[in-house]
């Protein structure tokens, strides 16, 4: 596992790399809080299997490419700098796979520009329309993104987030490794990272930024928890309605941090879904 730095424009993002350059790509996006660190084990089994795995620290958790402002960190942007990670490696076409925030993204990435994407594996988050009219309509959805709402406001939920040294997020982490919860406390400890972080959803939820995302024509596995406190069973049930490809559900007994928890039957349903769909040439 290595550290590489990719330059786009005027960031450095800072991406873990695993395999070799000439295998298939596989870009990994991770969501909040945590960084591309908790896709090494993954990314260490998946490598030998003939993929190169890229996962970015993104926008924001990114040391150098950390811009202030909510109007750079809408899902066009985010969706940008994977998309010109991925021209950097030199890849017509990659596997795509997300966890929360790196899931709301992928779906963006994966309806704008399909004829790019070979595979997608959604974690935890499912279709941004089947979530927002699961918001609309089920109780129990608008119940578990209460916190959303909090996360608007501009300053306060810094305050709070940071107190006693990230001990919410520290509960979060409490499935991670040491070396994990080390890696993930050193990006949120430097001054802007957090609010980056948040901006993620002062930039593209409430009433500004929404954009459409239709209906998914590649090849999609989505993986959800039932006990998740952040998605509930009518969003992730509902997803089938908007896959127009190929398309493989599965539930778990776990809640939202499967990286984690449920790892072993994660990887397992990654390595069928991505050998299911190797070899780009003729998947278009």
């Amino acid at each position: 596992m290595q550290i590489r730095k990719i330059r786009i424009d005027e960031f450095e993002f800072d991406c873990r790399v695993s395999g070799k350059e000439e295998n298939e790509l596989v870009i990994l996006l991770h969501g909040f809080p945590e960084t591309s660190y908790m896709w090494i084990n993954l990314m260490e089994e998946l490598s030998p299997l003939g993929y190169y795995c890229v996962a970015p620290d993104m926008r924001g958790y990114s040391k150098d490419a950390c811009p202030k402002g909510v109007h750079n960190y809408t899902v066009q942007k985010l969706s940008g700098d994977i998309l010109n990670i991925a021209a950097a490696m030199h890849a017509d076409k990659f596997h795509l796979i997300g966890h929360d925030w790196g899931a709301g993204i992928g779906w963006n990435i994966v309806f704008q520009n399909p004829e790019k994407i070979i595979s997608w594996t959604a974690l935890s988050v499912p279709h941004p329309r089947g979530f927002a009219k699961a918001i609309k309509s089920d109780k129990e959805q608008r119940k578990k993104s209460r916190y959303i709402g909090q996360f608007l406001v501009p300053v306060i939920p810094e305050i709070m987030l940071r107190k006693n040294d990230f001990k919410k997020f520290r509960r979060l982490w409490k499935h991670s490794s040491k070396e994990e919860l080390n890696n993930y406390l050193s990006v949120f400890r430097r001054k802007y990272t957090l609010t980056a972080a948040l901006n993620y959803y002062r930039a593209n939820l409430g009433k500004r930024n929404r954009q459409a995302v239709g209906e998914i024509t590649r090849p999609t596995l989505f993986i959800w928890g039932k006990k998740d406190l952040a998605i509930g069973k009518v969003a992730a049930e509902n997803n089938h309605k908007y896959m127009k490809g190929d398309y493989t559900f599965l539930d778990l007994d776990g809640g939202h941090w499967l990286i984690q928890t449920n790892y072993n039957e994660v990887k397992k349903a990654v390595i069928e879904h991505l050998k299911k769909n190797k070899s780009a040439p003729n998947n278009v």
